[in-house]
């Protein structure tokens, strides 16, 4: 029995590898509190729900085209208009099975063995395995929580060489909840200016989970580089649509042929019935998607003023996703019945099964000294699980006053 070289060097998603721990302990009779997922415990709008329905009544259940069916794509079209003021026209948009699959689709397509892609760190865990499946490289530019984890035009300049192909980030960001804004992005476009041959992919999935003032805004929207950007987006985050497995791109032409190509060799198009029901999504009432956001704004504030208060926790002020990623390094070197936390993954685990906490650790996203917490379930499961972890905590006798160093780089408004 043997598996191929590919499958021994791709690592485990480490949020899926905790959830499934948490599950093996729950399975024991623990009540354990999942906050690793990155799921939205809302059900789907049902409105959504009954397009889906008639759909299926109407016939939809047959083979779709690869790139999708016409009615999303030209929703698709018509919401980047909307919502973000980008011209796009069907043929340059390509659905996909989840926003994952279009970012494989991206890597698989576009790149050759050697080629390098910038990644800003921290990363969602599956940007570094994808892309390492298409032979390139990953090359991380790495941010801290004393900068919001945005990186700078100096450090990205510095990332480039004559073999970077695709510079590949999200924004909202997971996990850290970073969201750039036009000032933000306008260093590092002049950067990107003086690199033609740069593609760049803009992870978007938590576009409608947004707490800045100014709101999402789109990498594309520059005209300088709009011709060579890339935007990931999808329906599981923004309507907890997580299990229809929908995602989509706008690309350049010559990308969303290469993707669709690439895609009709795999799992060609999207369910028909879901691919319907995510057209009226994007076209129909959009209150239940911002009462959502709310929702998540108001948790956020909640699971922050809670981790101020655990000794060893530098928490800063995400602007979006549904994520908060404190520094917990200044716990290393503590130690719990006779076993030493290291690192990340060491506190995950002691957190796991000391406090019946699942939580993902920083090395997964390219972050050792942080860990992510998902505050993607009910005040009342957030209230609980926090306070299990300060109870965890304060057993290694972290021995300094009260944590009070909470960065604001960004504003709680």
């Amino acid at each position: 029995m043997y598996v191929s070289d590919r499958l021994k060097n791709m690592a485990e998603s480490a949020t899926i590898k905790m959830s499934e721990l948490a599950r093996e302990l729950k399975s024991q009779g623990h009540k354990v509190i999942n906050l690793s997922l990155g799921e939205p415990d809302f059900d789907t709008p049902n409105h959504i729900k009954e397009a889906a329905s008639k759909a299926l009544q109407e016939g939809y259940t047959k083979y779709t085209p690869v790139p999708g069916l016409v009615e999303l794509r030209n929703s698709i079209v018509t919401k980047l208009k909307r919502d973000n003021h980008l011209n796009f026209n069907s043929n340059q948009i390509v659905v996909s099975n989840g926003a994952k699959q279009s970012i494989a689709n991206l890597s698989l397509s576009l790149l050759n063995e050697g080629d390098e892609v910038i990644i800003f760190a921290p990363y969602w865990v599956s940007y570094k395995e994808i892309i390492r499946l298409s032979g390139a490289k990953t090359v991380f530019v790495n941010a801290t929580i004393e900068n919001d984890f945005k990186i700078t035009a100096k450090q990205l300049e510095n990332a480039i060489t004559e073999k970077t192909r695709m510079v590949l980030f999200s924004s909202p960001c997971n996990p850290t909840g970073t969201v750039y804004t036009k000032s933000d992005f306008e260093p590092l476009v002049k950067v990107l200016e003086k690199h033609p041959e740069i593609l760049i992919a803009a992870d978007e999935i938590y576009e409608y989970i947004n707490f800045s003032s100014e709101g999402h805004f789109s990498i594309a929207s520059f005209e300088s580089i709009a011709d060579r950007c890339i935007i990931i987006n999808g329906f599981s985050k923004g309507f907890s649509m997580t299990g229809w497995r929908l995602g989509y791109m706008a690309a350049p032409l010559w990308v969303a042929k290469a993707c669709s190509k690439m895609q009709g060799q795999f799992t060609s198009g999207a369910n028909a019935f879901g691919q319907k029901a995510a057209a009226d999504a994007l076209l129909s009432d959009m209150t239940p998607t911002n009462k959502m956001n709310a929702a998540f704004r108001k948790r956020r504030d909640l699971v922050i003023n809670l981790l101020k208060e655990i000794n060893g926790f530098k928490v800063n002020y995400p602007e979006g996703a549904f994520y908060v990623f404190p520094d917990i390094s200044d716990l290393y070197g503590k130690s719990f019945e006779g076993k030493t936390i290291n690192n990340s993954i060491d506190f995950c685990e002691y957190i796991l099964y000391n406090a019946h906490v699942a939580i993902v650790a920083g090395s997964a996203f390219g972050a050792n000294e942080c860990v992510r917490i998902a505050y993607s379930t009910s005040e009342e499961q957030l209230t609980e699980a926090i306070h299990r972890i300060k109870k965890a905590v304060d057993a290694l006798g972290f021995d300094t006053k009260k944590n009070d160093s909470l960065l604001t780089n960004t504003s709680e408004d």
